[in-house]
């Protein structure tokens, strides 16, 4: 599968321009997709020196990707039918609707194949018939 990763506020926290702390188990559970045979692609806005800086953080702690900004390393934007718009099959990012999942449950739904409605209805469930609570209203009509 090839899966397309924001950095800022997907992999680290956001602090744009620095480079925030990582968020946890981020580059673990990267690393372990890719040893799966995944291929990432880091996607991100930074462009120039703020992107090389990402991307050598990331390879400081051994995280490497298959492309950066673009479909496969080679790629060019003189190349006929480049489009900024990546190719990937999942795409990892904290503007997603709904927010950033924690990486271990990012982790899971790759692994199994599961999307958010499997989640949430697995969640539901395994979760036991809450008792009917006495309520206090403020206006009983």
């Amino acid at each position: 599968m090839i899966i397309a990763v924001d950095f800022d506020g997907t992999i680290v926290e956001h602090r744009y321009p620095r480079i925030g702390e990582e968020i946890p188990f981020a580059i673990d559970t990267l690393k372990l997709l890719q040893q799966e045979k995944h291929r990432l692609i880091l996607w991100s806005v930074r462009e120039g020196t703020l992107l090389e800086e990402a991307v050598e953080w990331c390879k400081a702690r051994g995280l490497e990707f298959y492309a950066v900004n673009k479909d496969y390393p080679e790629e060019q934007k003189s190349h006929q039918g480049f489009s900024r718009k990546l190719k990937a099959d999942l795409f990892i990012d904290d503007r997603n609707l709904g927010g950033l999942p924690d990486w271990g449950l990012i982790y899971e739904m790759i692994k199994k194949k599961k999307t958010f409605a499997d989640i949430y209805s697995q969640n539901d469930d395994e979760q036991q018939p809450l008792k009917k609570k006495k309520r206090w209203f403020p206006f009983n009509t």
